[in-house]
């Protein structure tokens, strides 16, 4: 089916722009919401230099003001007429080892990960459900399958968190005209995780969107991406020994 109109959380930067990115080239019209205005602005312009012929919409949205959430999500589905696609994928990686002192960025990071996200599948469920058509992606991790230590331990929680919200929305309309993704990238540099020097099977940003948005146009359930090499790597990190996961993190 193609999904014309898509909508992407955290759109100014790293995955969510990469996205967009791929999904203009593809011809799809996009609806980009993230806090950095002015990077959204950027980012319309490049998508229409790409492909003049899509409509490019942009509003600003912290995810965490979930009323906010709501309107956006509302707004756009009434200027675009319909909503084909949401990709859910606004998150971020502070923190560190838990009873350190850093509270706080764990909290951030929790609540932006896993309490946001379920105020954005929110949102987009009850427009789907409304039209009875659309496809929800959420943009999970690889870190999802195991727990992690120091900065990724409160991340990877979140990101389990999400995979199993999504099955659960999954489950809830199966047998519907509505779709429901989870994508768990494997290592891809973005801006989230841009000082970390040391990361096992790392690609660039453009590479891995590109499996990223492939997968989602395949609408399956569960995707690891790139293909290779997580497609099997992620079975093997369930079994891993917890010294081999902790050389990970």
């Amino acid at each position: 089916m193609k999904r014309t109109n898509i909508l992407i959380t955290g759109a100014s930067s790293g995955l969510g722009r990469g996205m967009a990115i791929e999904f203009a080239k593809q011809n799809h019209n996009l609806a980009l919401c993230a806090r950095r205005v002015d990077k959204l602005e950027e980012l319309k312009q490049h998508l229409l230099s790409i492909n003049p012929n899509i409509n490019v919409l942009i509003k600003p949205l912290d995810v965490n003001d979930h009323p906010q959430v709501f309107e956006v999500f509302s707004q756009f589905k009434q200027e675009m007429g319909q909503l084909d696609r949401v990709i859910v994928n606004a998150g971020m990686g502070k923190g560190a080892s838990i009873g350190t002192g850093y509270f706080a960025a764990n909290l951030q990071t929790a609540q932006t990960n896993f309490i946001a996200a379920i105020a954005q599948c929110e949102a987009a469920m009850a427009i789907f459900r409304e039209q009875n058509s659309g496809h929800l992606v959420t943009i999970s991790s690889i870190s999802a399958v195991r727990g992690f230590r120091r900065a990724m331990t409160v991340y990877a929680a979140t990101k389990a968190a999400l995979t199993s919200l999504t099955e659960g929305i999954r489950i809830d309309v199966i047998n519907t005209p509505i779709k429901v993704t989870c994508v768990h990238p494997g290592f891809i540099r973005s801006e989230i995780n841009e000082k970390v020097k040391k990361v096992p099977f790392i690609v660039d940003t453009e590479t891995g969107c590109k499996a990223m948005v492939n997968a989602i146009q395949k609408e399956q359930a569960n995707a690891f991406v790139p293909s290779y090499p997580w497609a099997l790597l992620h079975w093997i990190l369930r079994v891993a020994p917890i010294s081999i996961i902790a050389k990970m993190s």
